[in-house]
């Protein structure tokens, strides 16, 4: 098994179900919101103050908020670094991004098709032959890139919060990982439907590796997180901790004593996410990395339209039209398309978001307490409504 350790760092919608507001220990008292006076007109302000204002609640402990683009800027934090201590959340606290990790992945895959070192029409198995079997050798790269490759999830030891818990130092191999998925039969032909999951992003890992003969976290500092001076966006590797200032992030789930209520969930190990869902960040390191990416600065010429593209099938099982591109997903919000990721880890959910035009841009980190569920989280709901409108 190959194994990956130590921290490298460089100088559509995910979910929370809430619990009744007995879950929050009494001493967590709530902080008023901080936020910032809005630099220009129009301004969500008021609306992201309402959606962040009374934390830590039932849904969250915490969040963290960033607007900014031409239409103005806003920042605005909320909640408790820690319900023992109830002390205010820290606004540049690191935090779990989740599946936002899938944008750097797209776009240094991008950056090697623009090299020609990587071909997005040619298949995945031309380039890892001895681990995709011929089931799988019509699936390409853009099909991993974009959901609609048809491998389907790789096994894990767990199937309730409370067993992911149990494991959750437990380090996940990417190989093991993609030889467990392909020894399933395929849930579609490629190309034939969308159905988001993480296995295209570990074999994107694999493939980066593959063609640059360097690891997977080297190339994305190398390419990305260096040239934007993302200082405090790294790869906790095998290490279950967030290193450096981060607020602590909580899960619902059944306790020792058999009742219901929040623990701790802050260490857990993120190797079952690997390329498609590691990465720890800040809102202002990935502020920086929206507007770069947005603006051309990172995926340059014809190849960033594949990020803005749409295949044209539908989800698998559901008949809606694909809402995933090479790494973005797609919304209307406001009666205007809203490009960007989000990501959840237990306890943190996150998302980058922005008009095609960068007029506005969002990120925000949330500290819910089902990061994980069917629904979205009613506070990273909120946010997303107030800073571009309803559906």
């Amino acid at each position: 098994m190959k194994m990956r350790t130590g921290l490298l760092t460089a100088a559509v919608l995910v979910a929370g179900l809430a619990v009744g507001p007995s879950a929050l220990p009494a001493a967590a008292s709530a902080p008023a919101a901080s936020t910032a006076a809005p630099t220009a007109a129009p301004s969500p302000g008021p609306a992201l103050e309402a959606a962040i204002a009374g934390l830590p609640r039932a849904d969250a402990t915490a969040a963290l908020v960033r607007v900014g683009g031409k239409e103005g800027t806003w920042r605005g934090s909320s909640g408790v670094h820690d319900l023992e201590t109830g002390r205010p959340a820290d606004p540049a606290a690191r935090f779990r991004a989740g599946s936002v990790t899938k944008v750097f992945t797209a776009a240094v895959a991008l950056q090697l098709a623009q090299e020609g070192r990587l071909d997005l029409d040619r298949s995945a198995r031309s380039y890892l032959p001895e681990l995709i079997p011929a089931s799988y050798g019509g699936v390409t790269v853009r099909q991993l890139l974009d959901h609609t490759h048809g491998i389907p999830a790789p096994d894990f030891p767990a199937t309730t919060v409370e067993e992911a818990y149990a494991n959750r130092f437990q380090v996940h191999d990417p190989e093991d990982m993609v030889r467990s998925a392909t020894s399933k039969k395929p849930e579609f032909a490629p190309g034939e439907h969308q159905h988001y999951l993480n296995i295209g992003y570990t074999v994107t890992g694999l493939l980066i590796e593959r063609v640059t003969h360097d690891s997977y976290e080297r190339q994305v500092a190398r390419r990305v997180l260096e040239p934007l001076g993302l200082r405090n966006t790294c790869f906790p590797g095998s290490g279950p901790r967030i290193t450096g200032p981060h607020n602590h992030g909580y899960q619902t789930m059944r306790l020792d004593d058999g009742t219901t209520g929040l623990r701790d969930v802050s260490v857990w190990g993120a190797t079952d996410a690997w390329a498609a869902g590691d990465i720890i960040s800040t809102t202002a390191d990935l502020e920086r990395f929206t507007v770069a990416l947005f603006k051309g600065r990172i995926v340059r010429g014809p190849l960033l339209e594949e990020m803005f593209t749409l295949p044209e099938v539908t989800g698998f099982g559901t008949g809606e039209p694909a809402a995933y591109s090479v790494g973005l997903s797609m919304k209307v919000l406001g009666g205007r398309e809203v490009w960007g990721k989000t990501g959840g880890r237990w306890g943190y959910n996150a998302a980058i978001a922005s008009t095609r035009d960068g007029s506005r841009t969002l990120v925000y980190s949330v500290n819910s307490t089902d990061a994980k569920g069917q629904g979205m989280n009613r506070t990273a709901e909120n946010i997303m409504v107030a800073a571009y409108g309803r559906p």
